[in-house]
């Protein structure tokens, strides 16, 4: 009977053992995923044109986020501590499939991430959407230096090669609700795979600076630089190491949360060539937890082995 109760507390502290956290390390984004850049903006409510530089850009964080997560907050602050020391421009998007307690998200703007990225909880921060960190816990003596360290490692966007090359913005609104986003971009010099058809696309990201929600049960009240809309605006076809393109459209804005605080940023996304859809028996998990049978399997297999054990054990008492 000895062994069998040794045999029931190994099973337990098994199915257990799945909860314990542990430091993820920051990595790359999906092989199919390209790198994002980009960053200049105006007020919704002001007129302007703007050239930079492509090596002065700044480095993007997309954080993954939600009201209700609580070590979302220090991963938040990591980000914030570091922004004066690294030129750091954050975009936060707000958790809303299956979502029940944030009302900052939306359902296409978070099945951007999933398409793009993967399904995991909040906390997500991905820098120049090459490289990836999911949750809080660090190997390094801070996030601070973790994130600090992802924004150097990414400091030529995640294209190999130093940015060259010049962008202008302009935009013009054109009613309280609307406006005209013009663009150009040239960029001389690429590591893209000359063999894969690639495409540029640019983008307005409509930002709203603070949204002011005192329910969020993670204690923060004012959540800032939360990413409302993302809308294409343009495209450019990729066949040459030089990229030139430009484009003008008239685009809505979306509703902010509270208040009047949108800006309108733009932001330029390579996109690796799209795969052949799933098979109608094959549907794509939206549980953020993950459902994968691969992640599963070990640990029911490893179980039934336990419990064949244990019966085993048991039948030779009797």
């Amino acid at each position: 009977m000895r062994e069998a109760k040794l045999l029931i507390a190994i099973l337990i502290l098994t199915s257990l053992s799945s909860g314990i956290t542990v430091a993820a390390p920051a990595t790359a984004t999906p092989e199919e995923t390209g790198p994002l850049f980009g960053g200049q903006s105006f007020d919704a409510n002001l007129t302007g044109t703007t050239t930079v530089n492509l090596s002065d850009l700044p480095p993007i964080a997309e954080v993954y986020t939600a009201t209700w997560c609580s070590n979302c907050v220090d991963v938040e602050h990591a980000l914030e501590n570091i922004e004066n020391e690294t030129h750091l421009q954050q975009y936060h998007i707000h958790r809303a499939i299956n979502e029940a307690q944030d009302p900052l998200g939306s359902i296409e703007i978070d099945q951007r991430v999933h398409d793009r990225y993967g399904i995991h909880a909040p906390p997500m921060v991905i820098i120049n959407g090459s490289l990836m960190k999911v949750g809080s816990v660090t190997d390094y003596d801070s996030l601070e230096s973790e994130f600090t360290d992802m924004t150097q490692t990414m400091d030529t966007f995640g294209l190999g090669n130093p940015m060259n090359g010049t962008s202008i913005f302009s935009w013009n609104p054109t009613s309280a609700t609307t406006g005209m986003v013009s663009w150009a971009l040239e960029l001389n010099g690429h590591s893209l795979d000359s063999n894969t058809s690639h495409t540029l696309s640019a983008y307005a990201w409509i930002v709203e600076h603070s949204a002011k929600f005192e329910e969020g049960t993670n204690g923060l009240g004012d959540y800032p630089d939360v990413v409302r809309g993302i809308i294409e605006v343009g495209n450019i076809t990729i066949d040459s190491g030089q990229i030139i393109g430009s484009g003008n459209t008239e685009i809505s804005l979306p509703a902010a949360y509270d208040g009047n605080d949108l800006s309108v940023h733009l932001i330029y996304q390579f996109n690796t060539p799209v795969e052949e859809p799933l098979e109608e028996d094959q549907e794509e998990c939206l549980i953020p937890e993950g459902c994968e049978e691969d992640e599963s399997l070990p640990a029911t297999s490893l179980i039934a082995s336990l419990c064949v054990v244990l019966g085993a054990a048991l039948s030779r008492k009797k």
